[in-house]
């Protein structure tokens, strides 16, 4: 009988510590019976767990108020404080361009931020892990912290990603770049390997405008078009992590494929320079259509350029339907417009907002992101420091190897 009740009952206690942690973690000192009102745990679950976590390396236990020199009356209350600076997790976000890394301790606040660009659009595999280890190297000296402090990494892939971390490799360039070995070999890290729009949905919802929201979509929406869904507050993956993964939009009648705001807008604003020889957009490109930018085509038409305003109305439609779609099959309370064009994509909202209805029964409310360009490796850091949580019985700070510095 022991050996089938052990299992669950060393699960309940990792679910119990996890509750902790997380009750803990930026709360400030607490007690015992802070814990076990905020926790809902009896007072015999919450010492004891406490006491491992000290053990741990996760809390410090403070000198009880009597002790201090504070009278009260009766046992003094035991006082406990999450330790922010046991340990580091590292959040990355892998690009088509460029990579971000993003230091943070154990409350996630972020202590180091670094972005390096690769040489051309398509590196090798072996040159992107280069990039990689430079990063790492680097974001790491920023902030003071030694690689060994590091509990977890969490990376952000353009690419489906199953529960397990596994990457659909049907795309080619994942069949050579292994990204969760080549950091584990290579550090001896823990690697864990996530979509980018899935990443930037726990940012959103964790610093961002979703802050509270259960049901949501972000989607990054620059050069191609990517959606993260939470339904009930839950990550959804989908069997082979293909939830979210926008390929229909190729069926759908006006969209058509899964390019985003950046590109239509450079597309659509590059004809508008054939067929009005006076905008304004000419001026901005010096009158090469190959230097228009999407940002050229939103600033043209925030100084009121007819041609620019015409083709933002046209990725407005676009982006209608293809929120429309989406609101159809999930259902969300908020769509966030996410990545690089999200500053810019504020203007398109209430065109998107007007036509929606034309295009769903279920038209969510729409915001754009205030993360910025660093929402997939912020989403990064969330997903490092769950995952820390919920392991935080074996992987803790006490397991990290002892440097020569510490105390």
């Amino acid at each position: 009988m022991l050996i089938g009740i052990a299992p669950s009952t060393q699960l309940v206690r990792r679910v119990n510590a996890s509750a902790m942690l997380k009750a803990m973690r930026g709360a400030g000192v607490v007690t015992g019976t802070e814990l076990m009102a905020s926790t809902g745990l009896s007072r015999a679950t919450v010492i004891s767990i406490c006491d491992e976590l000290v053990r741990l390396g996760w809390l410090q236990e403070l000198e009880n108020q009597r002790g201090a020199g504070d009278y009260i009356k009766g046992r003094p209350a035991r006082r406990f404080v999450f330790d922010d600076n046991a340990a580091s997790v590292l959040g990355i976000d892998i690009g088509a361009n460029k990579i971000t890394a993003i230091v943070a301790d154990m409350a996630g606040t972020p202590l180091s931020q670094v972005t390096m660009p690769f040489r051309t659009y398509n590196v090798s595999a072996n040159e992107r892990a280069d990039v990689l280890d430079r990063i790492a190297a680097d974001v790491l000296k920023k902030a003071g912290v030694p690689a060994d402090s590091i509990l977890a990494v969490s990376v952000g892939v353009a690419a489906p990603v199953s529960r397990d971390g596994e990457v659909l490799t049907v795309q080619e360039f994942w069949k050579s770049f292994d990204v969760r070995g080549i950091v584990a070999e290579r550090h001896g890290w823990q690697v864990l390997v996530e979509n980018d729009a899935n990443l930037a949905a726990l940012a959103e919802r964790w610093q961002g405008t979703a802050q509270g929201v259960d049901n949501l979509v972000v989607m990054l929406a620059g050069d191609r078009l990517g959606s993260g869904i939470l339904e009930s507050g839950r990550l959804l993956h989908g069997q082979l992590g293909g939830f979210g993964e926008l390929g229909y939009l190729d069926t759908v009648d006006g969209v058509g494929d899964t390019y985003g705001i950046a590109h239509y807008a450079v597309l659509w604003g590059r004809e508008a320079l054939d067929d009005t020889p006076t905008t304004k957009l000419r001026e901005l490109c010096g009158d090469d259509p190959a230097a228009l930018t999407a940002e050229m085509v939103f600033k043209a038409a925030a100084e009121g350029d007819h041609a620019a305003r015409q083709a933002l109305d046209r990725v407005a439609h676009r982006m209608a339907r293809v929120i429309g779609s989406i609101s159809t099959l999930v259902n969300p309370e908020l769509v966030v417009i996410a990545g690089a064009v999200a500053a810019s994509a504020h203007a398109l909202i209430p065109a998107i907002e007007k036509q929606l209805p034309d295009f769903t029964f279920t038209p969510p409310r729409l915001a754009t992101s205030t993360l910025g360009d660093r929402i997939v490796s912020l989403g990064a850091i969330r997903h490092a420091l769950d995952y820390v949580e919920e392991h935080a019985l074996d992987l803790s700070p006490s397991s990290l190897p002892k440097r020569a510095d510490a105390s």
